[in-house]
């Protein structure tokens, strides 16, 4: 059951990725300072950024996981809570040390650091609730 949770979780930290940047594409896509067509859309159609975050989200969604089975986070109010800590306290502050030494406008560290923390919330709360 437990590669099923992560599988699921994982998933669900996915999809919730792309509801996120759909809703947030143009400040991201200025922010990110991407290249665009006449279209409005990222010159860039390679699979690849998308294949290697499904695999970060098998990667993130299995170590909360085991964290959160060493630690005995068991409920979905505890899960949320938990994974909303991980995204808030130890992947947004990561993205933004990476956006601050790169000159990155912190409007990006917004956009990126919100799906961090409300993706691994989602993660949290699948993962306790499978």
């Amino acid at each position: 059951m437990g590669f099923l949770s992560v599988i699921v979780a994982a998933v669900a930290g996915f999809a919730f990725g792309a509801f996120w940047y759909m809703v947030l594409s143009k400040p991201w896509i200025e922010a990110a300072n991407i290249k665009v067509g006449e279209d409005g859309r990222p010159e860039n159609d390679n699979p690849l950024p998308y294949i290697m975050a499904a695999l970060a989200m098998v990667l993130v969604a299995g170590m909360m996981r085991h964290t959160f089975a060493l630690s005995g986070i068991d409920t979905a109010s505890k899960g949320l809570i938990s994974g909303l800590g991980v995204g808030l306290f130890f992947i947004s502050p990561w993205i933004m040390i990476n956006n601050g030494y790169g000159g990155r406008p912190f409007k990006l560290t917004l956009i990126d650091g919100g799906y961090a923390a409300f993706g691994c919330a989602i993660i949290g709360l699948v993962l306790t609730l499978i």
